[in-house]
């Protein structure tokens, strides 16, 4: 994340071989959708007046130090809008459903902060179809009693 007070440089192609040094001003609270970018403002100092409007270049933000993280590839991670779930691999064809309170996503991949253990095997492909069928199996069962279906009230044609 970035947040006001983080150091900045900025390299311009006026001057292609020269770093102005600066600080995060301000970010803006709004993210472009399409793009997954944010405005940023950013303050240099400018002693002798070389900076002026309009000028292009570059600027890189140093990040803050982050703590290490459990990280799994964004396609395993099904989010429902309310809540995150992972399907944990149990053996035997068998998957848990679990859920996961994840963190910063980058490079294809998202930070797990809880829920899920280092070694343990996450489904990263098809996870949806696995998903659904587990959804149509709990709702059948529920359309048994004592073991076998109740019976049907409707007529056949």
């Amino acid at each position: 994340d970035v947040t006001a007070g983080q150091e900045a440089e900025a390299v311009l192609l006026a001057f292609p071989g020269r770093r102005f040094a600066g600080k995060v001003a301000f970010v803006y609270p709004m993210m472009t959708a399409a793009t997954r970018t944010v405005r940023v403002r950013v303050e240099l100092p400018n002693p002798d007046g070389a900076l002026l409007p309009d000028m292009y270049g570059t600027v890189a933000i140093r990040a803050r130090a982050s703590r290490p993280a459990l990280a799994v590839p964004d396609s395993a991670v099904i989010d429902s809008g309310t809540r995150r779930v992972v399907l944990v691999e149990k053996g035997e064809g068998r998957f848990e459903p679990r859920e996961v309170k994840t963190g910063r996503r980058g490079d294809g991949f998202v930070a797990v902060l809880e829920g899920l253990g280092e070694g343990e095997k996450v489904v990263v492909a098809a996870n949806f179809l696995i998903d659904a069928e587990s959804n149509l199996k709990s709702a059948l069962r529920g359309l048994v009693k004592d073991g076998r279906a109740e019976a049907g009230r409707g007529r056949t044609p």
